[in-house]
């Protein structure tokens, strides 16, 4: 069909995050080595119009909320500024022996929420 599989959207939107939080500071292999994770608690996405092979999209990423313990991100995939996709992860901290929730520690949460998004092509 020419039309990208819907779940490369969700792939996309994981490396956006991932390049989000390298440009906001975030050492995400740091996190993990004292003992943090952020396992997905949910993924959304509405698809608006078809990506196509070969098109060059942007993934624009955000936080739209951190609580405590509770991540909650932002998506809009775009081809030359037409909306194809928007979506959201919900993301929560815990540590990696006890799954338990624990709240971010100050020094992340504030990398977080600073005034950034990011885009990747």
């Amino acid at each position: 069909m020419g039309v990208v599989h819907h779940a490369n959207y969700l792939v996309w939107f994981e490396a956006a995050r991932s390049e989000f939080c390298r440009a906001k500071g975030i050492d995400y292999k740091q996190m993990e080595a004292d003992g943090l994770i952020l396992p997905m608690a949910e993924s959304h996405c509405r698809y608006l119009k078809p990506a196509f092979y070969e098109d060059e999209l942007t993934i624009k990423t955000w936080v739209i909320s951190l609580k405590r313990s509770v991540l909650h991100i932002g998506y809009e995939a775009l081809r030359n500024d037409v909306l194809l996709a928007s979506g959201e992860t919900v993301q929560l901290l815990v540590g990696s022996g006890d799954m338990r929730p624990r709240s971010f520690p100050e020094v992340i949460a504030a990398k977080f929420t600073g005034q950034y998004s990011t885009e990747i092509t």
